[in-house]
């Protein structure tokens, strides 16, 4: 116990004489021998940081409003169905491919509607015969009922012959025309640039006047449509930015506008749709249909 007693005496009266050497003012001569004592020591260990231990701080805007859930739609999309009824000969787009304007995207068969344009036509032209011959037998009897050489009666008549010819004349060119429209009507054309989304037929299906057979969209005139809670639908007003995401497009953020507040809410859900348009120069999804 004395031993250790002594031994702590001797390192306090140690740690103390270096307190005073610290506190007492630098000797001439004690420069370069501290000079000589720094060349010795060691250089400075550098601090390594792992990736973990580093936080990127970057600046982010404060969005404040109601959810809006919905899904990405183009504002600009066709159902195409059959005009008449016909066989399906051919179908010339796949889903996804690009079409142009009044390209041919389906085929129906012809065969009927060209016989009965056929048809038509013939009739027009025997009518026009009928009102050409009934016509000049009208002028026949001008010259003789001037001359008193028929009746009254008999001028009627010719005239009621003529009135009839030019009747079926009319009725059977409206005919004709009728027959080009259903012949026209059997390619059935893109009605703006864009691309195939869904198609409904193919090659030998029966389709009938208001069968759908394609499904075109543009996928340039993308937008969001949404649907807000009614109790919340005053904080939502055209103008106001919208920022949303994806499904599919994990991590990016896409931004936009309100463009419409529908004036009604749905009876069922009594909820509000809200149509949302990419603000210019944001990225828009190619995809419609998409859960935001």
């Amino acid at each position: 116990m004395l031993r250790k007693t002594i031994l702590v005496l001797a390192i306090a009266s140690t740690l103390v004489a270096c307190s005073k050497e610290n506190k007492e003012p630098a000797k001439p001569g004690a420069g370069t021998a501290q000079a000589s004592a720094g060349k010795d020591a060691k250089p400075p260990v550098k601090l390594l940081i792992s990736p973990e231990d580093l936080i990127t701080v970057q600046s982010n805007s404060i969005a404040s409003g109601p959810v809006i859930t919905g899904s990405v739609q183009p504002e600009r999309k066709a159902d195409l169905r059959a005009e008449v009824s016909a066989v399906v000969l051919q179908v010339l787009k796949e889903n996804g491919d690009v079409v142009k304007r009044g390209d041919v995207l389906v085929r129906l068969d012809e065969t009927a509607i060209r016989d009965s344009l056929s048809s038509a036509e013939a009739s027009a032209r025997s009518a026009a015969q009928a009102l050409d011959q009934a016509e000049r037998q009208v002028e026949r009897m001008k010259t003789l009922r001037s001359s008193g050489m028929t009746s009254a009666q008999a001028m009627d008549d010719a005239e009621i012959r003529r009135n009839n010819a030019s009747s079926e004349l009319a009725a059977a060119r409206t005919r004709a025309v009728m027959a080009r429209q259903q012949l026209a009507r059997t390619q059935v054309r893109a009605p703006f640039d864009g691309v195939v989304s869904e198609r409904k037929v193919s090659a030998g299906d029966t389709a009938s006047v208001g069968k759908e057979l394609l499904k075109v969209i543009d996928p340039t005139s993308m937008r969001f449509e949404g649907k807000v809670s009614a109790d919340r639908i005053a904080m939502v007003k055209p103008g106001q930015p919208v920022s949303f995401r994806v499904n599919g497009y994990a991590g990016q953020e896409f931004r936009g506008v309100v463009r419409r507040v529908d004036p009604a809410a749905n009876e069922v859900t009594r909820q509000v749709e809200v149509m949302v348009a990419f603000a210019p120069g944001s990225a828009q999804p190619r995809v419609s249909g998409l859960y935001g």
